[in-house]
């Protein structure tokens, strides 16, 4: 996409949209009563008339607009500007983004307002970059008919008299995170038949080369030589083999503290012998969001070239029910030495990152943050739009708390009470791989724990808010990309 900021007045601009911003109540800012006075007072005839209200992302065409350069003009509420966040302005922006974003070669303007309330304009631009890369795309891969396409051209546009060059690193910025978000949000949306183990991989080393980021694919006999025995079990019923991607990003100096990011990939998850009903496997596809995330993550501190050390793993399986898949009862070796009684076959991603986990701790893991679609338990809990954090470290958690309300993404904190190991017991092995029916993403967190060996550790279950089962204003529907921009902000901003 060409995105451009410029500094001019809104009447001035040419664009086949032009996106105008409008607060709910209150005095109107200097370029909106420029627009009105340039429109021979029509938007105050819309107000009076109550059509244009200012409310949250509440949308208003203006079809026809002769007395300005644009074609046309799309307003779009602000809300009270007292209460304009990241996550308004966000919605704000999307929703927009998406509604003038279903016809090829648009070419789009949008003011950045005047009135900001608690966002810096630095911020608010970097927000505005990303929904156009993220709102213009959408997940109709396969329809000869796209519902969505990305802006030919996009003009972020400032108050006249404005330095640009205060906000250019925030457009670039924000650019570099909306590309990451899509490059998660397309890995999930593809279907299983084009990603899998090994096309992951492969995929993952062709976005590693032009960001300068070093990938390794483990292939499954470096996996089994290094003891990964129970990502290996996953794997054993389907005919896809494991893989494992190391993605390392040293923009640090070498004292400098490492941070792990690990994803789990199940890049299609049946159940195995636990099977899934039909329901709770059509979109199973989504089940490597963890892994899309990271990479996505990587992609972007690459390109930011963050000086920060940050490796991203990806584990990678197939959970099928094959001859050779593994079964109730199965006793597992983890990669640490922990021996686990698989209780089901569809609690099966904590047999994969938990080797994962283990492997970044022994080599130089100094904190580690892993992102999982991991239980429905968590969904029941919190909903489909927060993703569940459990942690070792307050500190650390809080460090990541403050990361994603910077960017808007909302996360909530269960607990970790020791009391939880009692339903992981086991009378043959050390361990169960579920804990029964109470506390599942609790019980899911707590047998994670097991092998990060006591460094600062955050788990995100993030099994709500990384697919959405149908599109809102601000929000297509399918993959969504949540928490690339977190990870991106705490490994930038988290004291590591």
């Amino acid at each position: 996409m060409n995105l451009q900021i410029v500094s001019a007045a809104a009447r001035d601009v040419d664009a086949d949209w032009l996106i105008v911003g409008v607060p709910e109540g209150g005095e109107w800012s200097n370029e909106l009563v420029s627009l009105d006075n340039a429109l021979q007072g029509q938007l105050s005839r819309l107000r009076e008339a109550g059509d244009l209200t200012g409310k949250l992302a509440e949308l208003l065409s203006v079809p026809d607009t002769p007395t300005l350069k644009a074609t046309r003009m799309l307003l779009v509420g602000l809300g009270l500007p007292s209460e304009l966040s990241v996550a308004r302005w966000d919605k704000v922006a999307m929703t927009a983004a998406r509604q003038v974003s279903s016809k090829k070669d648009i070419r789009v303007a949008v003011c950045v307002p005047e009135q900001l309330g608690v966002l810096s304009r630095e911020r608010a631009v970097e927000v505005l970059a990303t929904a156009l890369v993220v709102g213009s795309q959408g997940q109709d891969l396969y329809k000869a008919e796209r519902s969505r396409f990305p802006f030919a051209a996009a003009q972020i546009v400032l108050p006249p008299g404005s330095d640009i060059g205060t906000v250019s690193a925030a457009t670039e910025r924000g650019r570099i995170l909306g590309d990451a978000i899509n490059l998660a949000r397309e890995l999930v949306n593809r279907p299983p038949h084009e990603i899998y183990p090994e096309t992951f991989a492969a995929r993952a080393l062709q976005e590693a080369i032009p960001c300068g980021l070093m990938c390794h694919v483990f292939d499954e006999h470096r996996l089994e030589a290094e003891g990964f025995g129970s990502l290996l079990a996953v794997a054993k019923g389907s005919d896809r083999p494991a893989r494992m991607v190391v993605l390392e990003h040293r923009g640090g100096g070498p004292h400098t503290p490492t941070l792990a990011l690990v994803g789990k990939g199940v890049t299609f998850d049946s159940g195995g012998l636990s099977i899934k009903p039909t329901d709770g496997m059509l979109t199973m596809k989504c089940d490597m969001a963890g892994a899309a995330t990271v990479l996505g993550a990587m992609t972007a501190i690459a390109r930011l070239k963050l000086p920060v050390n940050v490796i991203g793993y990806c584990g990678l399986v197939e959970n099928m029910l094959g001859a050779k898949a593994y079964k109730l009862g199965d006793i597992l070796t983890a990669r640490n030495g922990v021996t686990i009684e698989v209780h089901n076959t569809d609690a099966e991603g904590r047999l994969v990152i938990n080797d994962v986990l283990s492997y970044a701790v022994d080599h130089g893991a100094d904190r580690l943050i892993d992102l999982a679609t991991l239980t429905g338990a968590c969904v029941v809990a919190l909903g489909e739009d927060v993703s569940g954090a459990f942690t070792n470290n307050q500190a650390w958690c809080d460090q990541l708390f403050a990361a994603a309300k910077s960017q808007g993404e909302d996360l909530w904190q269960l607990p970790m009470f020791d009391s939880y190991n009692e339903l992981l017991k086991s009378d043959v092995a050390d361990c169960k791989n579920i804990g029964g029916r109470w506390g599942g993403a609790i019980t899911a967190a707590k047998f994670l724990e097991k092998f990060v060996a006591g460094k600062p550790w955050v788990h995100l279950d993030i099994a709500g808010p990384a697919f959405a089962s149908a599109s809102k204003g601000h929000r297509e529907g399918g993959a969504t990309g949540c928490l690339v921009r977190t990870l991106v902000e705490v490994a930038e901003k988290g004291q590591l």
